[in-house]
């Protein structure tokens, strides 16, 4: 799968490039996995949805430097596709492992609260980290982030 099957698919939509949105998304990326840290103890539940949420953050920045955004019902999704396309074998397992994390989310935000385990919460935290470490050396690599 390529960029431009995403495009023909109708799930992203060109953009202008905008160094400032790329910056921005990627500092909501860094947020929010510095907020998930912080909650894990307290309430793994949302550690969890803020980590993927960070993810997600960094993906739409990554997608947002190439300059495309998502489009339609399944947004999420298609930052996912996008992540895997940009980054292909560089980020394979960690891109399973944000689709899982979005199936997973979307039960403990809208079906069963508590249903996530501080592991649970930890690893996705530590698997979060490492994707925003990927998009963040493709940003420097690309001059959207200080090196």
């Amino acid at each position: 799968m390529s960029i431009k099957d995403l495009e023909k698919e109708g799930l992203i939509r060109r953009l202008p490039i905008d160094k400032i949105k790329v910056k921005d998304s990627f500092r909501l990326a860094e947020r929010d996995i510095k907020t998930s840290r912080g909650l894990i103890k307290e309430d793994p539940d949302w550690a969890f949805s803020i980590a993927y949420n960070a993810i997600l953050q960094a993906g739409r920045a990554l997608m947002f430097s190439h300059g495309y955004r998502p489009v339609g019902k399944a947004q999420h999704v298609s930052v996912i596709r996008f992540v895997e396309t940009s980054l292909s074998h560089e980020v394979s397992k960690a891109v399973t492992t944000f689709d899982m994390m979005r199936r997973k989310r979307h039960r403990a935000v809208y079906d069963t609260a508590g249903s996530i385990s501080t592991l649970e919460a930890k690893n996705a935290i530590t698997r979060a980290e490492e994707l925003l470490e990927k998009i963040r050396t493709k940003l420097k690599e690309n001059g959207f982030l200080e090196k």
